[in-house]
């Protein structure tokens, strides 16, 4: 079978995994902050907290942007359930604007026709690595006095107006499961310029602990430390760290891959009548982290079930946020957001990653375009 992604793991990459296993520190230790220190630079952000996981990084960049009860938070339906259930743990509310047809990502002038007096950030997921208007969401957000957090999990190394998702907003939260740019296994990573909402994710993601003296009320000696808020173990490893700066280093290698593949498949299907592929917004540079096409008039199960029968692990990204049971038993089962529901009725992610090989892309193009015509 032939995965929609894979990671892509080295030997250099292993060897930093052994190196650390045979050091003094495996849990939290200095790759943590070498690890941190490279994304931020990358990006072009001040400061980076890396995190257990890209849903622990949604989650602190919520706590740290004072999101709680009673507050109203704006995101897409197009989108892993993380990106909604961060506000939910924090004891706001979710609430979803459409998303545009051509770009998929949320629109801002649906964002326009939610905002209340309850309103108090704006979570801009940049769905297959698509950075989103974020000049129409900042003019938003500068308006009604909201908060940015960006949904970079699939967007890491993407670029928006000459400048790198990370760099744009008060937070940007990154993920490195296996299928992501780069991957630590598990693993996250949130990214911002400001100091103090800094300062409040590194304690988040150890209990709310710390022994720093100029924090604490007081200190009992060297060993003291003290909870200063209910804070999680959202605590990443040296080991993850280690293999995330090899990877890291390996990026741009990576991105260069899949636009490879992106203009092979674009080139395939211009011609195909019962094929969408995915817009770019000018001025920006795709991660690509997914290849998400539309298949027109046919049923898009059918289509899903026999490429799977013949080798080719299609997924689809995403069910609406809504559409699940938790959703909608807890307030949601009137939710419409009619692009985006539209949109699912015809998606499929494509193989992508960057040890996909030439011949494997002509078979699934090959495949994909018999199976249409035969419909």
């Amino acid at each position: 079978m032939i995965p929609y992604g894979r990671q892509k793991i080295d030997e250099d990459d292993i060897q930093a995994v052994v190196d650390v296993l045979r050091s003094d520190y495996l849990t939290t230790g200095p790759k943590i902050m070498e690890f941190e220190k490279m994304a931020a630079d990358y990006v072009g952000a001040k400061y980076a907290v890396a995190i257990a996981n890209g849903t622990a990084a949604l989650h602190a960049a919520c706590y740290a942007a004072g999101i709680g009860e009673g507050d109203e938070v704006i995101t897409t339906p197009l989108t892993f359930a993380a990106s909604a259930n961060c506000v939910l743990y924090c004891g706001a509310t979710p609430v979803f604007a459409d998303v545009d047809l051509k770009t998929y990502n949320i629109d801002p002038e649906d964002i326009k026709r939610k905002i209340t007096d309850k309103t108090k950030a704006i979570i801009a997921v940049h769905l297959a690595g698509q950075p989103c208007d974020m000049d129409a969401i900042h003019k938003i957000a500068n308006e009604h006095d909201l908060i940015v957090i960006e949904d970079g999990a699939h967007a890491l190394g993407a670029e928006y107006k000459g400048k790198k998702v990370g760099s744009l907003s008060d937070l940007t939260t990154f993920s490195f499961h296996p299928v992501k740019p780069i991957t630590t296994a598990e693993g996250g990573m949130i990214v911002t310029n400001r100091e103090e909402l800094y300062k409040k994710m590194s304690l988040f993601r150890t209990h709310g602990i710390t022994r720093d003296q100029n924090l604490m009320t007081k200190c009992e000696g060297s060993w003291f430390y003290q909870q200063l808020f209910l804070g999680y173990n959202y605590r990443i490893t040296d080991l993850q760290c280690a293999l995330g700066c090899t990877q890291l280093k390996k990026l741009d290698g990576f991105l260069e891959r899949r636009r490879e593949l992106v203009q092979r498949y674009q080139q395939a299907f211009e011609n195909c009548s019962n094929i969408v592929v995915p817009y770019q917004l000018p001025e920006t540079k795709s991660g690509w982290h997914l290849y998400i096409v539309q298949v027109l008039n046919c049923d898009r199960r059918q289509v899903f079930e026999s490429l799977r029968a013949k080798g080719i692990g299609v997924n689809v990204h995403y069910i609406p946020v809504y559409y699940h049971p938790y959703y909608r038993e807890n307030g949601y089962q009137n939710t419409c957001c009619p692009n985006a529901e539209k949109l699912y009725e015809h998606f499929i992610s494509l193989p992508l990653y960057v040890s996909l090989t030439d011949e494997e892309q002509d078979y699934i193009i090959q495949t994909i375009k018999e199976i249409l015509e035969n419909l």
